[in-house]
């Protein structure tokens, strides 16, 4: 029954897929653009998971009232004024939090939580062989920066503030 919040839901696909993981996991997509909002809607009864809840407003505003999260995913919207912090407030402790970015106003703000939070930073990136006249090269795609934490429990917060698991 753990509860997901996927913010800046774009397509669904991660709420969808914690969905399809177990018939107990609970997921809100919360997606400020209705376009968007309404094709999570759309995939997610194409997919099976009709019971997901998708919340159609800006973040972090959009996110009040809603259940204690499990897990936090951001794939969007960092830049949003209080939304990484209301995200790491909510969260239940013990919970996970993972962000990714494509921009560097963002990756900054995901380096600062890292080193104020620990957990794991991370890069990825993909290329894809392309022609380049009779030859092959490397295109690379936009790298992606990742910050994964873990939240501590209260009872072992002092203790694992600035961890670098």
């Amino acid at each position: 029954g753990e509860l997901l919040w996927d913010v800046g839901g774009g397509s669904g696909s991660i709420a969808i897929e914690w969905l399809r993981a177990h018939r107990s996991c609970r997921a809100v997509s919360v997606e400020r653009d209705p376009v968007r909002a309404e094709r999570i809607t759309c995939n997610a009864e194409r997919l099976g998971v009709p019971g997901l809840r998708v919340v159609t407003g800006p973040a972090p505003s959009a996110l009040a009232g809603l259940d204690t999260p499990d897990a936090v995913f951001i794939g969007g919207g960092l830049t949003a004024p209080g939304l990484l912090d209301a995200c790491w407030e909510a969260l239940r402790p013990g919970g996970r939090l993972v962000a990714n970015t494509v921009t560097l106003e963002s990756e900054a703000l995901l380096a600062e939580r890292h080193k104020a939070y620990g957990g794991e930073l991370v890069r990825l990136s993909v290329a894809h062989a392309v022609p380049v006249g009779g030859f092959t090269g490397w295109r690379q795609a936009m790298p992606v920066t990742q910050w994964s934490a873990t939240k501590p429990s209260s009872s072992d917060a002092s203790s694992h503030m600035g961890d670098r698991r």
